[in-house]
């Protein structure tokens, strides 16, 4: 008979409130054991709201209230903090969007990978994973940008700004989060690079990314920006 394991996904919110529930009900369908904890920065949509109710139905599901709007990094920091502290442990920590760019039904794939691996990701740009509905200047950029940050970082994963992610407990435990500073999208390649520097294995896994529907993408230039010259400046730290 398998192990049950406790796994716990986290899912930062902004202006989500029309995504959220059939998110949620989504994972649970495909992964019924799970938890799943938001981190809201006080979506003026009411996202938070939504959730409060679901909470109240399900003790599989809790919120974070954020006072403000202060990037994705600093929510991820606080979701993962939260998860971390609990007792009993949750053995494995997911990480995922919430506006379905990352679908529920890989959930299951990620999990698994890492009964061999510490960290499993869910990989645009391995064979049999694909990007739908993007322009050519956004393909284009995400590529380019990937290959810099492997070269640069000296990094053996294909899908170095992938946001869908499984880490075994210790991976996060150990990997110091309390002084990581960056925010936006440099926080998920600093992420990977210290979990990669400091010796944990990993395993990419094809997926199918598909563009949001609703809304606007939250990548902007400043977060560009931003993600480059931290990128620059990783490299001076662990290499």
């Amino acid at each position: 008979m398998s192990q049950k394991i406790s796994t716990v996904v986290v899912i930062p919110t902004y202006n989500e409130a029309e995504h959220i529930e059939t998110l949620i009900s989504q994972i649970l369908y495909f992964q019924p054991e799970f938890n799943i904890l938001v981190v809201d920065d006080d979506s003026p949509d009411g996202t938070g709201r939504v959730v409060d109710e679901l909470s109240k139905k399900s003790d599989k599901i809790k919120i974070l209230h954020r006072s403000k709007k202060s990037g994705l990094g600093k929510a991820y920091l606080e979701g993962f903090n939260y998860v971390l502290s609990q007792n009993p442990p949750y053995e494995k920590i997911i990480q995922m969007d919430a506006d379905f760019s990352h679908h529920p039904r890989y959930l299951g794939d990620l999990l698994n990978t890492t009964q061999n691996k510490d960290i499993s990701i869910g990989s645009r740009y391995i064979p049999g994973g694909k990007v739908l509905e993007w322009g050519l200047n956004r393909m284009m950029l995400s590529y380019i940008a990937n290959l810099f940050i492997r070269l640069w970082l000296g990094l053996k994963v294909k899908d170095c700004t992938s946001g869908f992610r499984c880490f075994k407990r210790e991976v996060l435990a150990n990997i110091r989060l309390e002084t990581i500073k960056a925010n936006g999208y440099l926080f998920q390649i600093e992420v990977l690079t210290r979990c990669l520097r400091s010796g944990y294995s990993f395993k990419e896994i094809p997926i199918t990314f598909v563009e949001r529907k609703e809304g606007k993408t939250k990548l902007g230039f400043y977060e560009i920006w931003e993600a480059f010259w931290g990128v620059m400046r990783l490299r001076s730290r662990f290499l």
